[in-house]
Parts: C-alpha cells; sequence; structure tokens
C-alpha cells in the first residue's frame, strides 16, 4: 500500500480498534448513527488482518491494547500505508501523546471519548485530506502536485502520512511568510483555541525526516524561533 484513497460525498469507512467492549460499542453505535461504516475489533492484530481485508478511511485506534499495543500497531499501519490515524489516549500528558505521535498518528482524543468529539476529528482529517488545489509546484529538488496530492523529490516520489501533507500544502501555499504554531493548529489540524502545540512539532519533524537532505539544516520547513514555522525560501 502506497497512498491513501479517501471517500469524499459518500460514507467513510471506519476501522475502530479497541478492547474494551463497552467503550467500542458506545463508540460504533455513535459513529454508525454519525453515518461512518465501521468495522470495530479488540485487538491491534484483528485490526491489522482487517486492514489488509479492507483500506478504511480512517483508523481510531487505542493505545492501550492486549497483546500488540496502539503505538506498535499504528507504526505497523503507518509502516504499509498512508491512512489517518486518530489515536485514543486514558491520558493526555507527554508520554503517551508523543509515543502517539511519533508512531506516526496524524491525532488523538483524551478518553473518555465524547462520541461527538471524536466525530468532529474524523470529520476534520476525511475534509482536510479531501482538500485539492490543481497546481504543480516546483521549489529545488522538490515538487507538489496539488491536484493529484503527490510529493516527489528529485523525481522520485515521497511517502507522506496525510497530516505531513497537509501541513506541507499549508506552508508551502505561501513561501516565505511565517505561520504560528497556533495557526497551523486551526489551518491544518481544525483544533481551533485547544489545540496541542505538540502535534504541529512531531508533524514537522516526521517531514523534515522525509523531504530534507539534512533535518537538522533544513531548507524547505524552516523553524522561526519564537513564532513558528515558514515554508523556503528555497
Amino acid at each position: 500500500m502506497t497512498g491513501c484513497v479517501v471517500k469524499l460525498g459518500g460514507v467513510s469507512r471506519v476501522l475502530l480498534i479497541e478492547d474494551d467492549p463497552a467503550v467500542r460499542e458506545g463508540l460504533e453505535l455513535a459513529l454508525t448513527r454519525h453515518g461512518h461504516r465501521v468495522r470495530a475489533v479488540e485487538s491491534g492484530e484483528l485490526g491489522l488482518e482487517r486492514l489488509r481485508a479492507e483500506m478504511p478511511d480512517v483508523v481510531v485506534l487505542d493505545v492501550m491494547l492486549p497483546g500488540m499495543d496502539g503505538f506498535e500497531v499504528c507504526r505497523r499501519i503507518r509502516a504499509a500505508g498512508q491512512v489517518p490515524i486518530i489515536m485514543l489516549t486514558a491520558r493526555g500528558d507527554d508520554i503517551d501523546v508523543v509515543a502517539g505521535l511519533e508512531a506516526g498518528a496524524d491525532d488523538y482524543v483524551v478518553k473518555p471519548v465524547q462520541p461527538r468529539v471524536l466525530q468532529a476529528r474524523i470529520g476534520a482529517v476525511l475534509r482536510r485530506i479531501g482538500r485539492e488545489q490543481a497546481e504543480l509546484e516546483r521549489y529545488g529538488e522538490l515538487s507538489i502536485d496539488r491536484a493529484a496530492l503527490v510529493v516527489a523529490k528529485g523525481g522520485v516520489a515521497v511517502a507522506l502520512a496525510p497530516t505531513e501533507l497537509r501541513l506541507l500544502l499549508e506552508l508551502s501555499a505561501t513561501p516565505g511568510r511565517v505561520h504560528t504554531r497556533q495557526q497551523l493548529l486551526e489551518s491544518v489540524w481544525e483544533h481551533g483555541y485547544f489545540g496541542d502545540s505538540r502535534l504541529v512539532d512531531a508533524c514537522v519533524q516526521r517531514l523534515r525526516a522525509k523531504i530534507e537532505d539534512d533535518s537538522a539544516a533544513p531548507v524547505y520547513v524552516q523553524t522561526v524561533r519564537g513564532f513558528g514555522y515558514r515554508f523556503g525560501p528555497v
């Protein structure tokens, strides 16, 4: 699997991986009522099997799973493809949040999960992926096809996770302009005032590792100390 296919204007497919029966059944019912087609499983191993059988539009993944934990499941999903991943964590502290983001998660929701919050996050991630802008842009060795949502470096396609791609599209839309973390949270994650700036920093690190020659001396995604990030100048 090398890409991510998203249902736009139709029923979205959600893979829910949650071991707690009450939580799993409650979220499955709530998401179904919101119009999603939900496949719910109780373990990471079963989730990976389901993923291979039918690619969902988004994965909702619990951190604390029996057997293979959510972080390892997240890493395996991300290694196989670019489907969006929203992690469910019992804690909002650095341990779970940062570990999940570093494993490749696009977003997270803290338990106890409010269905309307999870629905909002799922809707946001699907809307972000669905945005298209028809123009091929070139910046040095980096090319960005906004219509096809394809990024290449030196003519070789770069596999970006959905949030990484959205961040790159947002920054590169206005080269040289400085974006604060809060602005990026609102435009890329759609979190608004209560967004977590760690989402931005972790995503920037992952993006740099994929598109920069030297992530310690970035050319494309640059840090403006005390303010935020900008794209270029290249």
